[in-house]
């Protein structure tokens, strides 16, 4: 997250210097994301709306406008009903689905729309001007390393993932290529679908079905909180970890207080958005155009540097 505030940090003051655009010249910059379904939307409506009070009000020439969808067919709707009614110079987009999204966002292209994709990548990549996104494969493998060190390279793991999608498929690639050659064993692995009472209810079944379980990872934030309760109401001692990844301040807390359970944290910030927000309005008020592709690190988080990435003030 810090690195995300520096970039933002960076492209602010690229924007002072080259100073606002005249009325006339007015861009609009259009961001769609999703509705706040759980914690880490909610984290990007927060950063995706604080981007464009920040934005509106520096910069008289650019106005952006953000809308939140809470479906993909509903997020279809809305990006279609932006490009009939208004202008957009640019559409900010983080799709709620690749496949869904794809086609109606290459028809805003064809009419000259700057496209910034955030997250989940679309289907055709071409469509893209500007691609923000967090690596997923650094959050599993990062967090698989710190499980084989800790562990002494064996012992027994439970997996949840989140939904099907390429986002859940890199974290668990990432996870599997870290643990590969150690003897820990991955005892189950399923789906929770990024839902704090489904991650509740899966774990539950975990530890009815395994008697030993040295830790768990589940691979987004949400998740873990269900894990930890179902921990807890098991009274169970035998596992010594419990993993997740995305940076949710409450996690954090946890690991600036050095919780035993839960020592380490990956960052997948939602402030991307506000990152992407930032460099999609660089393109049109700074001096040179603005393109390309920004992975964001997935360091490890620990005791030592989680204050780093604490921010109270936001939802997630």
């Amino acid at each position: 997250m810090l690195r995300n505030a520096l970039i933002a940090a960076g492209v602010t003051t690229a924007l002072l210097a080259a100073g606002p655009a005249s009325a006339a010249e007015k861009k609009v910059i259009a961001v769609s994301i999703p509705a706040a379904d759980h914690g880490w939307t909610a984290g990007v409506v927060y950063h995706a709306n604080a981007a464009a009070k920040e934005i509106n009000k520096a910069f008289p020439g650019i106005e952006v406008v953000v809308k939140t969808s809470p479906s993909a067919s509903a997020q279809v709707s809305a990006i279609e009903d932006m490009s009939a009614t208004r202008k957009m110079d640019a559409l900010v987009i983080l799709p709620h689905s690749s496949e869904e999204l794809t086609t109606p966002v290459k028809t805003i292209k064809e009419k000259g729309t700057f496209i910034t994709v955030v997250d989940r990548g679309l289907n055709d990549p071409h469509i893209q001007d500007l691609y923000v996104a967090g690596d997923n494969i650094a959050v599993g493998f990062n967090t698989a390393k710190f499980l084989v060190e800790k562990m002494g390279g064996k012992g027994n793991l439970v997996v949840l993932r989140g939904i099907p999608t390429v986002i859940d498929d890199e974290r668990i690639k990432g996870f599997q290529d870290g643990i590969k050659g150690s003897d820990l064993k991955i005892l189950d692995i399923q789906y929770a679908n990024w839902n704090s009472d489904e991650a509740f209810k899966l774990m539950q079944d975990y530890l009815a079905k395994y008697p030993q379980i040295d830790a768990v990872w589940a691979n987004d934030d949400d998740m873990l909180l269900g894990v930890l309760e179902a921990i807890k109401q098991s009274g169970r001692k035998d596992i010594k970890f419990a993993l997740g990844g995305n940076g949710m301040k409450e996690i954090i807390e946890k690991v600036k207080a050095g919780d035993a359970m839960t020592p380490v944290e990956t960052p997948y910030p939602p402030s991307m958005i506000k990152t992407a927000i930032y460099l999609t309005a660089a393109h049109f008020a700074g001096h040179a155009p603005v393109r390309g592709a920004l992975k964001l690190d997935a360091p490890l988080i620990t005791k030592d540097n989680a204050e780093e990435y604490y921010f109270p003030d936001s939802p997630f």
